[in-house]
C-alpha cells in the first residue's frame, strides 16, 4: 500500500512537472534584445525597406537597437533633444538660457554620463560632447553603449535620441573624389558647345540667358521689366562658393547688377573623433562645385563679361558652406545644416532660404532648426530630390524637402507635363521648375567655378535655386508684403492653381504674372 502511495505521489509530480514545462513553453517569453550591432547591410536593408514601403524613415520609430547599430558603424555621434519633464509642443525661444531647459540638459548630460562610465570609466561630461549648442534645446553626444539609449529613451526628459552620421549606402566617411563625384560633385566646369539662340539669349551688355528663363516657361525675362530682385537677400545652404569665380565675388556687382551685397559664410564644423577635432578649420570655399552652381543661377549678375546671368540679378545673397556635398550622410554635415538655418533664422535681413541638398531619413535636430528658421517668417525652399544611381527606385519627396514647414520644388522636361529624368515628384512637391531640354537633353546655364563660361546644372537642385531666384523677384515687387502673402502670389500666377497636381503641385510660376507684366 506504501508503495502505491509513493508511486502515485511520483507520478503527480511528473505530471506537474511535466504540465509546468508545456505551459512554460506555451506563455510568450520575452524577447532579448541583440548584444550585436547590425551590419551596415542589414541596416540598409531595414531602411531601404522602410523608405519603399512608406517614402519615410524616421529613427524615432526605431528599436533602440537599430540606433545603437548605426551608432557603431558610423561615428558614435547620438543627437539628443532634450525638454523640462512635461513640456510638450512648441520650443521656448529662450532654451538656450532658460533655467528650466538648462536644468533639464544637466540632467540628461549626467545620464548619459553615468550610463557611458560603466563600460568607460574614464570618460567626462566634456569628453562626451561631440559639438556645441547654443540656441537648440540639444546634446550632441558620443555614445557607444545600447544601455544608454534605452536609459535616454526611457526618460521623460529626452525628445528623441538619434544617430547623426548614418544613411544607408553611404560612402566612405572621409568622402574620397569617387564618393564625392557620386554625390553631385565634380562637373561645375564650362559646358562646351553651347549655341547661342539655342541654349541662351545674348542680353544687352553680353550677358547670357539661360534657355529655361525664356517667357514661355516662366516669364523671367519680361518679369525683369518690374523686378529684378533689388532690396531681397537670398541665403543658400550648400557646399560653399569658390572663391575663384569672380562673378561671386569682386564681380558681383557690375553691368546692371548694382549696389548689393554677397556674404561667403561657413557653418560645418572640423572633422573630429570622439569630439577631438582635426585637420584644417573649414572655409567657405566650394570644393564640390554644387553651392557655385546654385548661387549661379538665383542671383549671378547681369554683366559685361559673358557669364550667364541670375533670375534675380539685383538681389543680395549670402552662400553657407553647411556640407562636403549634396547627400547629407556626416554628423557634421547634420550639424553645419542645423547651424545655418539657424543663422538664418538670427538674420532679420534675409527673408528666403534655399537648400539644394538633403538625406533619406529624418533628422530630428535639423527639424528643430527649421522650425526655428520657419517661425521667424523665412520661406524656405528645399530640393524635392535628385535620384543616384543606387537610390533611383525611390521616387518620392526627401528629407527635408517632406517637412511642412519646407516648399519641395523638383524639375521638369520643357514639354511641361513629365519629371526631369532624375527629378523625385510626390504630394510633397509644391513647384516645378523647367530643367531640362527633352531634344538635346540639355540643361540650365549658370556659373563655373571659375571662368565666364557658363555650365550647365539640372535636377531639382537648380530647380530650387531657380526657384529662389523667381521669389526673390517676386517678393522685391512686393517688399512689405509677408511670407504668406508671397505664397499666394506664386500660387496664383503658377499653371496648376485650379487643381493642385498630386505629383507636381501648383506646377510652373508666370513670375511676369506675378509681377504684373502679363495678364494671368
Amino acid at each position: 500500500m506504501r508503495t502505491t502511495t509513493l508511486s502515485a505521489a511520483l507520478l503527480a509530480v511528473l505530471l506537474a512537472s511535466c504540465q509546468q514545462q508545456t505551459d512554460e513553453q506555451l506563455a510568450p517569453q520575452p524577447e532579448l534584445e541583440p548584444t550585436t550591432a547590425l551590419t551596415s547591410q542589414q541596416l540598409d536593408e531595414q531602411i531601404m525597406s522602410r523608405l519603399r514601403e512608406t517614402g519615410k524613415y524616421d529613427w524615432n520609430q526605431a528599436t533602440a537597437h537599430v540606433v545603437w547599430s548605426a551608432l557603431t558603424r558610423s561615428d558614435y555621434v547620438l543627437s539628443v533633444g532634450y525638454r523640462p519633464v512635461g513640456h510638450s509642443g512648441a520650443l521656448p525661444d529662450d532654451a538656450a538660457s532658460n533655467p528650466a531647459w538648462q536644468q533639464a540638459r544637466a540632467q540628461v548630460l549626467a545620464l548619459i554620463l553615468t550610463e557611458e562610465q560603466k563600460a568607460h570609466p574614464e570618460l567626462t561630461a566634456e569628453t562626451l560632447v561631440a559639438y556645441q549648442e547654443n540656441v537648440l534645446p540639444v546634446l550632441d553626444v558620443t555614445v557607444r553603449e545600447l544601455s544608454t539609449i534605452k536609459a535616454l529613451r526611457a526618460s521623460g526628459l529626452v525628445r528623441y535620441a538619434e544617430p547623426m552620421g548614418y544613411e544607408p549606402n553611404r560612402p566612405d566617411a572621409n568622402k574620397g573624389a569617387a564618393a564625392l563625384s557620386s554625390s553631385g560633385c565634380g562637373s561645375n566646369t564650362a559646358t562646351a558647345g553651347l549655341v547661342a539662340g539655342s541654349d541662351y539669349t545674348v542680353l544687352t551688355g553680353g550677358s547670357k540667358s539661360s534657355w529655361n528663363q525664356a517667357d514661355q516657361y516662366h516669364g523671367i525675362r519680361s518679369a525683369w521689366n518690374q523686378s529684378t530682385g533689388r532690396g531681397v537677400k537670398v541665403l543658400i545652404i550648400d557646399s560653399g562658393c569658390s572663391d575663384a569665380q569672380e562673378n561671386l565675388g569682386s564681380a558681383f556687382n557690375q553691368g546692371q547688377s548694382t549696389g548689393r551685397t554677397i556674404e561667403r559664410l561657413v557653418t560645418m564644423p572640423r572633422n573630429s573623433i570622439f569630439g577631438i577635432p582635426y585637420g584644417d578649420a573649414e572655409t567657405p570655399n566650394d570644393g564640390c562645385g554644387h553651392g557655385t552652381s546654385m548661387a549661379g543661377a538665383c542671383a549671378a549678375p547681369r554683366g559685361t563679361d559673358g557669364a550667364s546671368v541670375g533670375i534675380a540679378y539685383n538681389a543680395n545673397l549670402i552662400t553657407v558652406r553647411a556640407a562636403e556635398d549634396v547627400f547629407l550622410d556626416a554628423s557634421r554635415e547634420v550639424k553645419g545644416v542645423s547651424d545655418a538655418y539657424i543663422l538664418a533664422g538670427n538674420r532679420a535681413d534675409v527673408r528666403i532660404i534655399s537648400m539644394s541638398m538633403g538625406r533619406l531619413t529624418s533628422s530630428s535636430q535639423m527639424l528643430d532648426a527649421i522650425r526655428y528658421a520657419y517661425s521667424r517668417g523665412k520661406l524656405i525652399f528645399c530640393a524635392a530630390g535628385t535620384s543616384f544611381d543606387w537610390s533611383a527606385g525611390i521616387v518620392g519627396v526627401i528629407y527635408p524637402a517632406s517637412l511642412p514647414e519646407a516648399v519641395a520644388v523638383t524639375g521638369v522636361k520643357d514639354n511641361l507635363t513629365t519629371r526631369c529624368d532624375e527629378c523625385h515628384t510626390g504630394s510633397d512637391v509644391e513647384f516645378t521648375v523647367v530643367m531640362q531640354r527633352t531634344s538635346i537633353d540639355r540643361r540650365p546655364l549658370t556659373l563655373a567655378m571659375s571662368g565666364d563660361a557658363p555650365s550647365t546644372v539640372g535636377g531639382s537642385s537648380v530647380a530650387t535655386s531657380s526657384m529662389a531666384g523667381m521669389t526673390a523677384v517676386v517678393w522685391a515687387k512686393y517688399p512689405t508684403e509677408t511670407r504668406a502673402q508671397i505664397l499666394s502670389r506664386l500660387v496664383a500666377a503658377s499653371s496648376n492653381r485650379n487643381a493642385r497636381s498630386s505629383s507636381f503641385g501648383w506646377g510652373r510660376v508666370n513670375v511676369a504674372a506675378a509681377v504684373g507684366a502679363l495678364p494671368l
